[in-house]
């Protein structure tokens, strides 16, 4: 590996994510978005035609659906433009499905993920690793000791091929139906790429998988979908890395993430999002918990010019336990909007919610939350804590939890909190010999430990790192 890539990695974080790359495109969409689209796209893939008719009937739920404009204090959308968007562009890579040796690669899109360090990863801490570049997966690999035991891990249209019984079942059906909401139509009727796991029963995956997601073109959306299946007593930790240079335009990412965890299974699902401030991320992510499983959420949001984020988790079975961890950051010129949503549609369920948010230079972030207690979902807890930090007085932060607890028999909490940095911490640590800046980094760094030690050591780093250089104002 060469030196300067080298440097990257140890060191540049800026480079390593504000790099672009010239646009080689083996097919690329026109933009915006027609039923000819469509069938270009699903016929590029060569889809079954079950598939293309539920990208035609999520195409006519989004031409239907109004643009969501009436949440209180939701982020200004009117410089999105759909139709200024194009939908599907699959880079020059020789093997449709995607290789699994990176040497294979074309040297343009090696280069790129060697910059952004996923190979080394890969041979240190993973499991597996999927690698998406603009609308396809170009890199998919698994350890055999896991593929000896029935798991899968695969790109979603390998999936569609090889797995269709599969997918027919669970994919934009119970979880995340296109009737949602407009995005949630708009990724059924677009999607492309994205990542499906499934773990068998009693088999725990004891090193993480790992998808990463660049956008690089100018002007483009990208809808990858992650399915994620974990069978009775299953383990396993996905982690999910998504970035894109800055450019003049509007890009938008509107994920899928839709996660059915078996009883007794335990499913953790981290991302670390480094979007460029000309992005509109906007996604649909819920999860489906049987009986005494578990979920985890763990989530930081960045760099985007707008998000509204609010991962979802149904406690469907009696015992079942749901964890959101999130960290929002927002700089000049961005609105940050995420929370949580919690059904306990069952007895004996518990959530837990913690949220962190940072604002600075006139940024704004705010919690948006529900929690859902069913009637007759007694003996079920929640707990709801949401602390907010703001550097200046033009930053602001907003809080907005919706309880609604139709059981009586329940333990119902919520903590909310919203500071500034004070002067006298300030003092009070360059007496101790740091100078303003890396006092207010020390500070942040410990408002926000209780997210960075839920994650692996290389995403915890990275992410204190990505929320330095946020402060510095360094990425674009």
């Amino acid at each position: 590996m060469s030196s300067e890539q080298d440097h990257l990695k140890d060191t540049d974080t800026e480079a390593r994510f504000e790099f672009k790359k010239e646009q080689n495109a083996a097919v690329k969409s026109d933009k915006g978005l027609t039923e000819e689209i469509i069938r270009m796209i699903s016929e590029d893939k060569d889809e079954p035609d079950w598939m293309l008719e539920r990208r035609l009937r999520a195409l006519k739920q989004y031409q239907n659906m109004p643009m969501p404009t009436d949440w209180p204090g939701q982020p200004d959308l009117t410089q999105l433009d759909v139709e200024e968007i194009v939908p599907y562009i699959r880079p020059d890579v020789d093997q449709r499905e995607g290789v699994d040796d990176w040497t294979d690669l074309p040297d343009e899109i090696k280069d790129t993920f060697d910059k952004l360090g996923i190979p080394e990863a890969e041979k240190n801490a993973l499991s597996g690793v999927g690698a998406q570049y603009e609308s396809e997966v170009v890199y998919q690999n698994m350890q055999e000791q896991w593929e000896e035991k029935g798991v899968i891990f695969c790109n979603m249209d390998k999936a569609v091929q090889e797995h269709p019984e599969l997918v027919k079942e669970h994919f934009m059906t119970t979880c995340v139906p296109p009737s949602d909401n407009k995005f949630a139509a708009l990724h059924g009727a677009v999607w492309s790429g994205g990542s499906f796991v499934y773990v068998p029963e009693d088999v725990t995956v004891e090193m993480p998988v790992q998808a990463y997601f660049r956008m690089n073109s100018e002007g483009m959306g990208q809808f990858e979908h992650t399915l994620i299946i974990a069978e009775e007593g299953s383990e396993v930790h996905y982690i999910e890395g998504c970035s894109a240079p800055k450019y003049g335009t509007h890009n938008l990412h509107s994920g899928g993430v839709e996660v059915f965890v078996g009883e007794d299974a335990h499913v953790q699902y981290s991302t670390v999002q480094n979007w460029s401030k000309n992005t509109f991320n906007l996604n649909t992510k819920r999860a489906i918990c049987e009986e005494n499983g578990t979920m985890e959420w763990v989530s930081g949001s960045m760099g985007s010019k707008a998000t509204m984020l609010y991962p979802c988790t149904i406690l469907k079975g009696r015992g079942a336990t749901d964890t959101h961890i999130t960290i929002a950051f927002a700089g000049e010129g961005q609105d940050i909007d995420t929370g949580a949503k919690v059904y306990h549609n069952a007895p004996d369920t518990s959530s837990t919610i913690e949220s962190k948010s940072i604002s600075k230079d006139g940024g704004r972030t705010n919690y948006r939350g529900l929690v859902h207690i069913a009637d007759g979902a007694e003996n079920s807890s929640t707990a709801v804590e949401c602390d907010a930090l703001m550097f200046d007085n033009e930053s602001t932060s907003d809080t907005m939890p919706y309880m609604e607890i139709e059981e009586s028999k329940v333990d119902v909490a919520h903590e909310a909190t919203v500071g500034k940095i004070g002067d006298e911490d300030i003092f009070y640590l360059q007496s101790r010999g740091l100078d303003d800046d890396d006092a207010k980094k020390m500070i942040v760094a410990g408002f926000i430990e209780p997210i960075t030690e839920e994650l692996p050591i290389e995403y915890a780093v990275e992410l204190n790192r990505l929320i330095e250089l946020e402060m510095e104002g360094s990425l674009g």
